[in-house]
């Protein structure tokens, strides 16, 4: 009678191991490989940031007391500085304020080289602009949030007034980009899609053939002649 009784329990656990088994088996496999996400990197520091096409922090930009501040020294354009890392999946956080009139913005899969004058030649901009105050007319794919010349923010887009701290990032995974402006996503698109291409090939990038032909590179930040500030930006790899 004890040998029947230790044979059945036996088998109830044998049994229940192969259910076990069989249910992790049905487990859908995007379960079970999950892109489990980086640590965020604070990028606060000046040896966060270097000139395009320098090797050090040029003086139109400073980092000091948690914030990153473009005086607008260089012109029009050819003063952004970059990260001293290149990131291919990622999600890049940051706070901003800009100057009454004021135009910047941030850039993501930036290449390095001396034939280009600017980040914005081959790295995709998320705009940063005075919508309001700008003294020059100005297109939708011109303000702030926009995949700048590609795509425009959509309506939920709230912008906080000159002088005050707006919050935004962009996520690029897979060829799939988003941008959110103050917690909400303003801007959805798909490099691998064919509206992106037609987009890219509309005109305005006749004269960068090499923007977005990459999906790894560098951030970047601009000076574009005004006065910006940065806080709390970081950046975690996907």
């Amino acid at each position: 009678m004890k040998l029947r009784i230790v044979i059945i329990g036996l088998a109830l656990v044998i049994g229940a191991c192969k259910n076990t088994e069989k249910k992790k088996a049905e487990t859908p496999a995007s379960k079970e490989d999950h892109i489990v996400a980086g640590e965020w990197v604070e990028l606060m520091e000046p040896a966060n940031w270097r000139g395009f096409n320098q090797d050090s922090l040029p003086s139109n930009w400073s980092i000091k007391d948690g914030v990153i501040e473009c005086f607008g020294e260089a012109g029009d354009v050819g003063g952004d500085i970059i990260s001293n890392e290149t990131y291919d999946n990622f999600e890049f956080a940051f706070e901003w304020k800009i100057s009454k009139g004021g135009n910047s913005g941030a850039f993501y899969h930036v290449v390095e080289d001396t034939i280009y004058h600017s980040p914005y030649e081959t790295g995709p901009e998320y705009q940063i602009l005075d919508d309001v105050g700008f003294e020059e007319p100005i297109e939708d794919w011109q303000k702030t949030g926009a995949n700048y010349a590609m795509h425009v923010a959509n309506e939920n887009k709230s912008l906080k007034p000159v002088g005050e701290w707006n919050t935004s990032k962009i996520i690029f995974n897979k060829g799939k980009a988003e941008h959110w402006l103050n917690g909400k996503k303003i801007v959805e698109f798909d490099k691998n899609s064919q509206d992106w291409l037609e987009k890219r090939n509309s005109g305005k990038w006749n004269d960068y053939p090499d923007y977005g032909n990459t999906n790894d590179g560098y951030l970047a930040l601009q000076d574009h002649g005004a006065g910006v500030w940065f806080r709390n930006v970081r950046v975690r790899r996907l």
